[in-house]
């Protein structure tokens, strides 16, 4: 368990909180929100730490004593608990890796079809609902923020928060475009077609980030929100569709119940996509961004699902595939995600 340098971690809590308790800490308000969240990160992970330490002091007990006792019912017991410490330890070891800026925040999510109409849009509906799962099974919180239904089926786009600790550290390798090969339902022929689907992930910024955003650099526009009809329908403009106009990222927000609570959502979006883009050109200022980043290229899939005609999902960057792939698309992505993170860690 010297992998996670809990030595190291409990020295820099204190150092920390030593630093909390000088009289000028206050004075630097960027500072000490910095320092004070740093300590809510090691806090969480001495504690997590402390707390497989203490499962496996059990597990030891238990161990001697189905021994002792020939107790077989106790050793199916051990076994069982030696599983769930295994995957705590596995868990505990990827957030170690997750010590990015932004690995903790929240995480927002857009998936946009690729050309192909409905066969696409169907499988970004597919792409949806698999995040949507995933969230599920590992206790994240999925909240939807703009969905456009497609023509004839699935999604022509959606954009969703995942709500909870390294919600982004977590699903920042899924960013990219993902790739779908499969016999089509929508082909009267029975032919197999190939779709395409991409994925942004960016992190939810933090209100302590305080960015300030040129009035005269937007574009904003307001509609009616779109539903599955009836109740679900907006009578009024509550939707809000704001446009940056120097980088041309457009942001939308249409799940509130207000015009406000709409436009507030959609400026936090877009301050995230703007800092996100802002870091990842390595630029000084928010000033100095423009409308570059819109690059779509679809030959550059990060993963490739494929129904037919065999079955296999295979991430071209660490080479990580599984055969299942309804096992995938129900969900089960994190063995993709853990590889992902450790080929990021040198």
């Amino acid at each position: 368990m010297s992998l996670f340098d809990i030595s190291k971690k409990k020295e820099r809590l204190t150092s920390l909180e030593g630093e909390v308790s000088s009289s000028d800490f206050w004075n630097d308000q960027e500072h000490s929100n910095s320092v004070l969240q740093e300590i809510k990160q090691l806090k969480e992970k001495v504690t997590s730490f402390e707390h497989i330490k203490t499962e496996i002091d059990d597990l030891e007990t238990m161990i001697e004593l189905a021994n002792e006792e020939n107790d077989e019912e106790l050793g199916q017991e051990s076994i069982k608990s030696f599983k769930r410490i295994n995957k705590l330890v596995e868990k505990l070891e990827i957030e170690n890796l997750l010590s990015g800026p932004h690995d903790k925040n929240n995480a927002i999510i857009t998936i946009h079809p690729g050309a192909g109409g409905t066969e696409s849009q169907d499988w970004a509906q597919m792409l949806y609902r698999m995040y949507n799962m995933w969230c599920e099974k590992n206790s994240f919180k999925l909240e939807e923020i703009d969905y456009l239904d497609g023509d004839v089926a699935g999604i022509k786009s959606v954009t969703f928060r995942v709500v909870g600790m390294y919600a982004y550290g977590y699903l920042k390798g899924e960013s990219g475009v993902h790739r779908l090969v499969r016999i089509s339902p929508f082909d009267s022929g029975g032919r197999r077609h190939t779709s395409f689907a991409s994925v942004e992930v960016i992190p939810e910024v933090d209100d302590s980030i305080n960015v300030t955003i040129n009035p005269e650099d937007l574009k904003v526009d307001t509609y009616r929100s779109s539903g599955a009809g009836g109740q679900h329908v907006n009578k009024t403009e509550s939707a809000i569709r704001i446009t940056h106009i120097p980088t041309n990222i457009i942001v939308s927000c249409q799940t509130q119940r207000s015009q406000i609570q709409n436009r507030e959502y959609a400026m936090k979006m877009l301050i995230s996509k703007l800092i996100e883009l802002k870091e990842r050109e390595n630029k000084e200022k928010i000033e100095d961004l423009k409308g570059i980043q819109r690059e779509i290229a679809w030959g550059s899939q990060i993963r490739s699902y494929v129904f037919c005609p065999y079955t296999l999902v295979k991430d071209h960057r660490t080479n990580y595939e599984v055969g299942n792939v309804e096992a995938v698309m129900d969900g089960e992505i994190d063995g993709f995600i853990d590889c992902y993170l450790k080929s990021i860690v040198k």
